[in-house]
């Protein structure tokens, strides 16, 4: 049985949350698809216990912003990464070079057999997003599901789903929160553990057992985390406010 975390953004309750649950579930093998840092207030904490827990974990664009300077990004989540990156240059140097080398050796693929794991999408595994309403996208989605052998997970937009060759996607609600995998070729929206936008604000992760799929929320502190984010000017408030409602 495996687990698959994605967007934690520094996120610490919600990843403290998360990472205790699969361990109640007895799974050791938990695959980060990127986005450790960025929006929240808690970084360094974050990439240490992914670092401490995560088997495998994918380099994301915030945390590649972090890393060199961010291209593409709105003015708050920029202030966001600025912050993110003076984080990591704080405290014990030695701790900080572990953070930063960490960052910097994470892949941007990873592929087991039939399954292929990035942040984005097959086709630009950084940075393009696939969202649900582009199932009525079929050129761009037959030029990504091309790319794709079998199964593909993915975060990025942090909000959960089946994408199938077909062009229809199925929230984890329409699926009982359950897919059974398949011979269709399909992507996998593993959702978001720190800043969920489906309109619920637990976090959100995905494991697997065999062939099936199970799409899980967890319930987090999230007062604590909002909280911090006001305390702390170059954060904006909003980044704290969405997480009420997982906007």
């Amino acid at each position: 049985m495996k687990a698959f975390i994605s967007d934690i953004h520094g996120n610490l309750e919600a990843l403290q949350a998360v990472l205790g649950e699969i361990k109640q579930l007895g799974i050791e093998e938990i695959y980060c698809l990127g986005d450790i840092v960025g929006y929240g207030p808690n970084p360094r904490e974050c990439i240490d216990l992914v670092i401490a827990n995560c088997s495998m974990c994918l380099l994301g664009n915030h945390d590649q912003g972090a890393l060199f300077d961010p291209e593409g990004f709105n003015a708050p989540a920029e202030r966001a990464i600025f912050w993110t990156r003076q984080q990591l240059e704080m405290g014990d140097p030695k701790r900080n070079e572990i953070r930063w080398e960490f960052l910097g050796e994470r892949p941007r693929t990873f592929r087991e057999g039939k399954f292929l794991f990035v942040h984005g999408s097959a086709r630009n595994p950084l940075n393009e997003y696939v969202f649900p309403e582009d199932i009525y996208n079929q050129r761009k989605m037959e030029k990504i599901f091309a790319l794709v052998d079998q199964y593909c997970f993915q975060g990025h937009t942090h909000v959960p789903g089946v994408f199938t060759e077909g062009l229809d996607f199925f929230s984890p609600e329409e699926l009982s929160f359950q897919y059974t995998l398949g011979t269709e070729k399909i992507l996998v929206n593993v959702g978001s553990v720190g800043q969920p936008r489906n309109g619920d604000p637990r976090s959100s992760y995905v494991t697997l057992d065999g062939d099936k799929l199970t799409f899980r929320r967890v319930e987090y502190d999230k007062e604590t985390t909002i909280r911090k984010i006001y305390e702390i000017t170059e954060l904006d408030n909003f980044l704290g406010d969405r997480l009420r409602d997982g906007r």
